[in-house]
């Protein structure tokens, strides 16, 4: 409606939890067209092919492979395998982002949970800084800060490979036989499998970024 047209007050849909279902169901529909539309038109383009090359290499109409794109039709089987055939692509490549439900896992700045671990009791301080749960599980992040000298140290054992990354402080670090001095900016990275942890603290605080990532088989256990 223009600004200058009458409000029609009586044909207004009236507001509430019914209007806004209304409202929402016309942003699903389509939204597999919308989707393949896109990746139409950004693998076409990729490839350097005009809409006319493109409908050659198809054998689909110019006008067709327009609506296709502006997401103006819904493909057939047939019409999807050509589309993939003509760029080159698996037909499930026309389809990617359809499973748009992915886990993500945002932890602010001093917001990661506090963990318990052997290393607690002597000054060492675990956060979680994300961890996916489920299937989707195959990383998990922590940073660890040390803040007290000892004269023994825990030792940790676990599924997976683990990154250590120094942000500040300098250590000796043991993982089965050998030894490594980390400071700012080095990286360990080691099977979880072996012996591992803080074998001498030479400059506090410590502090590193420890990332454990685990396998398919590993993450479901």
């Amino acid at each position: 409606m223009r600004d200058d047209e009458p409000a029609d007050l009586a044909a207004q849909p009236a507001a509430g939890p019914a209007a806004r279902e209304v409202d929402a169901a016309p942003s699903q529909e389509g939204r597999l067209e919308r989707l393949i539309a896109a990746q139409v038109r950004r693998l076409r383009q990729a490839a350097g092919l005009t809409l006319a090359e493109f409908a050659t290499r198809s054998g689909i109409s110019k006008p067709m492979l327009s609506k296709i794109e502006n997401a103006n039709t819904s493909c057939s089987l047939t019409t999807l395998a050509r589309l993939a055939d003509a760029l080159d692509v698996p037909v499930t490549a026309l389809f990617r982002g359809a499973d748009d439900q992915r886990e993500a896992v945002f932890t602010p700045a001093g917001a990661g949970g506090r963990i318990v671990a052997r290393g607690t009791r002597i000054g060492h301080d675990y956060t979680l800084l994300g961890g996916l749960r489920g299937p989707h599980k195959r990383m998990e992040a922590h940073l660890v800060t040390l803040t007290e000298r000892s004269e023994t140290f825990p030792l940790f054992q676990h599924a997976g490979t683990e990154l250590l990354y120094m942000l500040d402080g300098e250590m000796v670090y043991s993982h089965g036989g050998s030894s490594y001095t980390l400071r700012p900016g080095d990286a360990l990275q080691l099977d979880g499998e072996g012996v591992h942890g803080p074998q001498e603290l030479i400059s506090l605080p410590i502090r590193f970024l420890s990332v454990v990532a685990y396998g398919a088989s590993e993450a479901a256990e």
